[in-house]
């Protein structure tokens, strides 16, 4: 038997890539999601890559009196890696109340029964957001931490205090934040990858729905930023990689291996690719010329961010293997799958 780990939002887009990879190390793995922002037939796709069905159960993490009862009589963890959260920055602004009571509830109530049940291990889905417009780049885990832009990118923030804050004072507890960057790409097998509700509010999603003919064409926000070709510059990293990341750090805290009982760590390739590279990219390797135009800049949008991953390379013993090619390859891949399925 491996060691258990609970994977809250385990059927979202990272969190059902980490718990194949998580299978795949060994773990046994439990899901709870309430399915706002995913489907139950994930599912499958992680039985058919990984071999094992997680077990799962639908519920909200605001509801702590269902999590207690959870882990007395479902499953008891050795670990949990928190994904569970709204994510929309736009939706953010629109409904600020909500996404404050679901992200930071959900976390306390799982903080909480970890200290009730001695459950030691935390690794927390925190975000690059955290760092707005990094005065200088690459971002190391040292660049100040600025205002957020949106009150997602404020839960974000708010929910590493929060676990700083309790780690202090618990130090039977261990917790490691991941800073991601801008996960892209699908598994190889294209048995599960990204599947936003409504419109996109990331690039690659966007950019493959309309190359399959659902979007009418791709709006490029902005083309007279201070970067090379003038549009925004991100640092995409595969969501496969970003997922063997969370293996890395379980590893870490299981095997008492961390340095402090909360660490950070950035996510991210190291190079900042712009928007138009990222086009072309996908022209590239999906053989689709896409219909984009450019439009003004979209507010809130940083103009340029990208990580220096060293800290998490030496500490982590994890680096990105996949190139930008590959990782719009599988989400090509994927977006053709899901579409000929319906």
């Amino acid at each position: 038997m491996g060691k258990k780990v609970l994977v809250t939002g385990g059927t979202g887009y990272i969190g059902s890539h980490t718990s194949v990879e998580l299978i795949n190390a060994g773990y046994d793995v439990a899901i709870i999601d309430n399915l706002y922002n995913s489907e139950k037939s994930v599912l499958d796709g992680i039985e058919k890559i990984s071999g094992k069905r997680p077990v799962f159960e639908e519920f909200d993490l605001c509801d702590i009196k269902k999590l207690e009862e959870f882990l007395n009589n479902r499953f008891k963890p050795d670990a949990i890696i928190h994904f569970a959260a709204y994510k929309a920055v736009g939706e953010s602004v629109n409904k600020p109340l909500e996404y404050y009571r679901n992200n930071l509830l959900s976390l306390i109530n799982i903080l909480e029964m970890m200290d009730k049940y001695g459950i030691p291990s935390l690794v927390f889905s925190s975000s690059c957001t955290v760092y707005g417009q990094p005065d200088v780049l690459p971002v190391t885990e040292s660049a100040p931490v600025k205002p957020a832009l949106s009150p997602y990118g404020s839960t974000k923030q708010i929910g590493e205090e929060i676990i700083r804050s309790t780690m202090a004072a618990k130090p039977q507890m261990k917790a490691v934040s991941l800073r991601y960057f801008n996960p892209i790409g699908a598994h190889p097998s294209a048995l599960i990858g990204e599947l936003p509700r409504g419109v996109p509010e990331n690039l690659v999603p966007y950019i493959t729905q309309t190359a399959i003919g659902l979007r009418s064409e791709l709006k490029v926000f902005g083309s007279d930023y201070n970067t090379p070709d003038g549009s925004c510059i991100r640092d995409y990293l595969h969501v496969v990689d970003l997922a063997k990341a969370h293996v890395a750090a379980l590893d870490r805290l299981i095997n008492s291996k961390n340095r402090k009982n909360y660490e950070v760590f950035n996510l991210g390739t190291g190079k900042g690719v712009s928007v138009l590279e990222a086009i072309g990219s996908f022209e590239r390797v999906s053989g689709v010329k896409l219909n984009y135009t450019i439009t003004k800049r979209r507010e809130g949008d940083i103009e340029q961010i990208w990580a220096d991953p060293s800290y998490a390379n030496r500490e982590l013993g994890w680096k990105t293997e996949s190139s930008l090619d590959d990782a719009m390859a599988t989400a090509w891949k994927w977006e053709k799958r899901i579409r000929n399925k319906k």
